[in-house]
């Protein structure tokens, strides 16, 4: 039987927009902390990433789905309100108004990309 993820975020304090798609699990979703991400400037980095939901950070989640576009692509999702990112290290706590971090209903990565799950 197969099994679906839910992504439905609405635009607001995280992210500037709605997005509503469901996806096809290939393997089981793990909880993520770090993954390789494009920024801002569209450079690839190592990044914090969190799930977001109205009470703030949540867990963020990491797995491989069907892409109808790439065979299987690497689905990192979080909470109601999507999912934050962070430069790696960063010593700032999790905010809607620090410009360092960045919100999005999630990110569809290449299937091959690193990340590094949740203890």
């Amino acid at each position: 039987m197969a099994r679906f993820i839910e992504v439905e975020v609405e635009a607001g304090g995280n992210c500037d927009y709605s997005l509503h798609r469901v996806f096809s699990v290939v393997d089981e979703p793990r909880r993520v902390m770090h993954v390789e991400a494009p920024g801002r400037r569209d450079e690839v980095s190592m990044v914090e990433v969190t799930g977001w939901s109205a009470d703030g950070p949540c867990p963020a989640y990491a797995a491989i789905v069907e892409d109808s576009g790439e065979g299987h692509a690497l689905l990192i999702y979080g909470g109601d309100d999507g999912i934050r990112t962070r430069p790696l290290g960063s010593e700032t706590p999790w905010s809607l108004t620090d410009p360092a971090q960045t919100g999005e209903p999630c990110l569809l990565l290449d299937k091959s990309t690193p990340f590094v799950p949740a203890p």
